[in-house]
């Protein structure tokens, strides 16, 4: 069988994994990691009084904020009614969406939940997005850090 190079023009270009899915229409509040850190230290839990999501899949290394659930955001657009039932039974109000950065991956999976939170006219659950990811967490001091399960400081320098 007789292969061939493809030229510059007929190479093909590989989509990003979220193309197959709809741009968010919502953009989603921001949690700052300072509001977060209090939240934590003042008693509320991440399961009860609120979700955290780490969107994380191949970097999903270094540690995770405490209490967090790990959902690939590449096999996240499919679950959002399931997860949305799941908070909604658990009377979840706020949602904390993080990535490495929450600058692609956090930001879109905060605007999908937004976004369905919106269409099913749910005034009482917000989706956020957490300023700076898993990325600012871990590089914000002792303070973070000892909210962290599985910390690993040399992912970190």
């Amino acid at each position: 069988m007789a292969t061939r190079n493809l030229s510059v023009s007929e190479q093909v270009v590989e989509k990003p994994w979220h193309a197959i899915y709809p741009a968010p229409k919502t953009t989603a509040a921001v949690i700052t990691r300072e509001s977060l850190l209090s939240w934590m230290l003042e008693g509320k839990v991440a399961g009860k009084d609120f979700v955290l999501v780490d969107l994380r899949r191949t970097d999903f290394e270094g540690g995770t904020i405490r209490g967090s659930i790990n959902i690939p955001a590449q096999s996240l657009y499919s679950t959002i009614p399931s997860l949305y039932a799941l908070f909604s039974a658990a009377s979840i109000r706020e949602v904390i969406w993080y990535c490495g950065s929450s600058r692609g991956r956090g930001n879109r999976a905060a605007g999908w939940f937004a976004d369905y939170i919106k269409e099913q006219n749910n005034i009482g659950m917000e989706s956020r997005t957490l300023e700076g990811g898993i990325k600012g967490w871990a590089t914000g001091g002792e303070e973070y850090v000892r909210m962290m399960d599985e910390y690993d400081a040399a992912v970190w320098k």
